[in-house]
Parts: C-alpha cells; sequence; structure tokens
C-alpha cells in the first residue's frame, strides 16, 4: 500500500478517528508529542498488538522512505513496512497534518480508506511523531546508545570523528530525545547549519571533517546516511 492509498480520507480521519480530536490524542494534547496510551491494571500483563520493537522499525523505515531520493527505493521501504505490520493485522500512514505516523488494525480498511463503523477501540491505534522530540523518559536510554555509536566512530575513526560525532549525539539526544542514527536529512542539516556553528566550537580540523564525520555515524549505527 502506498502513502497515495493511506492518503484518502486523512481528514476525516484525523476529526473522527484515530489520532483525532475524539481519538486517542485527546483535545488537549500536543501534536507534536507521541500519544501515550494509558495501561488499566487489568492490562499491565497483556501483550501488546504491535510489539515495541516492532513499531520503532516501522517508524525508522517511514523515515527512509520519506527520505529516499528513488522512488524505487521508497517503495521498497514502504513494503517492508507493510509486511511487518501484515504479520499483526495492522496497516500504516501518515497523517500529513500533523506529521504523524498512525498505525492501525487493516481491518478498519476498506479500499484504503477507513471504515468508522468498523472501529471498536481507538486506543489499539498507535501513533508516532515524525517530527519534534522523542519521548524525555527515554533520555537515558538515548543517550547510552548514542554514546556506544561514539565510542565506536572514535574508535575506528579517530579523535577528530569522535568528537564530531559527540557534538552530533548531543544534539539528537538534547533536542530530539532520538537515536543518532534516526535523524532526517533536515535535522542532519539543522546540526550542521545552526547547532554545530554555534554550539560544538569546532576546531578548523574538525569543521572540515564534520560531513565525514557523520557519514561515519550512520556507518557505526549501520544506516544509510540521509544526505
Amino acid at each position: 500500500m502506498s502513502e497515495d492509498d493511506d492518503a484518502r480520507g486523512d481528514a476525516d480521519v484525523a476529526d473522527r478517528s484515530v489520532g483525532g480530536t475524539d481519538g486517542a490524542r485527546g483535545a488537549d494534547a500536543d501534536p507534536k508529542q507521541p500519544v501515550k496510551v494509558e495501561e488499566s491494571d487489568g492490562d499491565a500483563d497483556e501483550e501488546p498488538e504491535v510489539p515495541p520493537a516492532t513499531v520503532d522499525e516501522v517508524e525508522r523505515l517511514t523515515r527512509l522512505a520519506r527520505d529516499a531520493v528513488v522512488d524505487e527505493e521508497a517503495e521498497a521501504y514502504r513494503a517492508d513496512r507493510e509486511s511487518r505490520l501484515d504479520a499483526h493485522g495492522f496497516t500504516a500512514r501518515v497523517r500529513d497534518e500533523d506529521d504523524t505516523l498512525v498505525l492501525h488494525p487493516e481491518e478498519w480498511l476498506e479500499d484504503g480508506t477507513v471504515q468508522f463503523d468498523r472501529i471498536d477501540d481507538t486506543d489499539r491505534a498507535i501513533e508516532v511523531s515524525l517530527s519534534g522530540a522523542g519521548d524525555p523518559d527515554d533520555w537515558n536510554d538515548v543517550e547510552s546508545h548514542n554514546s556506544a555509536v561514539v565510542e565506536t566512530v572514535s574508535d575506528e575513526y579517530g579523535s577528530v570523528h569522535g568528537a564530531n560525532a559527540r557534538a552530533f549525539a548531543d544534539f539528537m539526544g538534547n533536542h530530539y530525545a532520538r537515536p543518532v542514527e534516526s535523524a532526517t536529512a533536515a535535522e542532519v542539516e539543522e546540526f550542521l547549519t545552526e547547532y554545530y556553528p554555534r554550539n560544538a566550537w569546532p576546531s578548523e580540523e574538525q569543521r572540515d571533517a564534520v560531513r565525514a564525520s557523520l557519514r561515519s555515524v550512520f556507518e557505526a549505527a549501520d544506516e544509510p546516511f540521509p544526505l
């Protein structure tokens, strides 16, 4: 299923269903933050319909599809995303008005359009913001992960690249609370043009090497460089 197919009826869905003002997000919620569904004590031991690791991978594939410069590559990422969700009976779409990835049961759809009479429980939907910060509560885990990537870069590519990697890790951790390899092309550019010159206090050698350093970061995390 393509993003174009997913997009049909999104405006109505945003207002009336998953993630709309009457849905899982709530009227006073910040649209730039991911929704957290509170579990009752009775549901504490229940397994989620879509495992957190799958949600993370689906988010990663969605970001890669958005940043892909070749249509075939983007479609391949989306196909991989859908195949992972198919195993759990879910599908995905991007809600453009607040840049949110919405995962919901495939049974809610017919010909790519949400059928409102099929929505049994809007809390089954999973929402992940594709812009802005991640969950601040995850900061310690993010910092631990990013520090490990920085150490790998420093060990394999040298201290200059390691210092640049550390600056990028600080940027992604403090500003977005996300792993370094989840950075989009726009966020990498933000780092290079705004954060790095003002906050990293780089030496001339570091400035000359910074783009190569960022490539090293993504190589160390085994992810493609988005630029």
